[in-house]
């Protein structure tokens, strides 16, 4: 999960629902890298967020399977720093996709993803610091991979704050109110098999790498 999301996107999960989406692209495994290599480690898929509106839709139906994409709602970013999100297109199934991150500082490659309800939640409480208050299990796509998070530290905003710098490629994220059960899971990414970002902090979830 990258840490670079606009607060603007807690105001948006309360009324958000769902989205529509085609095949996710390929891009390759999770792959640790250390703050100064991030760049190489995520230039692999160096392609500029989309900017036409069909073009978002497009992006951010490639996030998830089109079983979830296709009645998703679909949203856009703000145009500018605080200011107000976007539906591009309304959806029935209570997921929501977002394309690719407008050009952040520094970013490179693609990153859109679709979020169930309670990852909704996850995601607010995690863009406001406070608690995630969750009622069962969330799940959110990101099947075209991230542009890098630290593995420990929630909160790190690129690969100059943190030594543990990871660029995931296509993975699944789950989250659970029952966090005594991630504990048998590594901290870090282990030859493909699921993994804890975030261990030991409120903001624990499961990463699940895939194939596409």
């Amino acid at each position: 999960m990258r840490t670079s999301l606009p607060i603007a996107l807690v105001l948006s999960l309360a009324s958000v629902a769902a989205c529509t989406s085609k095949e996710a692209a390929r891009t390759s495994d999770s792959t640790v890298a250390a703050a100064s290599t991030t760049a190489s480690a995520a230039s692999t898929t160096t392609s500029a967020a989309p900017t036409t509106e069909e073009g978002k839709i497009q992006n951010a139906m490639s996030a998830a399977p089109d079983s979830v994409s296709q009645a998703a709602t679909i949203m856009d970013w703000p145009a500018t720093e605080g200011g107000k999100f976007a539906q591009l297109r309304a959806g029935t199934n209570g997921w929501v996709c977002y394309p690719s991150t407008p050009a952040a500082s520094g970013a490179v490659g693609q990153d859109p993803m679709c979020l169930d309800a309670e990852f909704q939640k996850w995601a607010g409480a995690w863009m406001t610091k406070k608690t995630p208050k969750l009622t069962g299990v969330g799940v959110a796509y990101m099947l075209q991979g991230d542009r890098g998070a630290s593995v420990t530290d929630p909160f790190a905003k690129s690969a100059a704050d943190a030594k543990d710098w990871v660029v995931a490629g296509p993975h699944i994220m789950v989250t659970t109110p029952n966090m005594a059960s991630l504990a048998a899971l590594p901290g870090v990414p282990a030859g493909g098999i699921p993994w804890v970002m975030w261990k030991g902090t409120p903001y624990a979830h499961i990463m699940v790498p895939v194939k596409r």
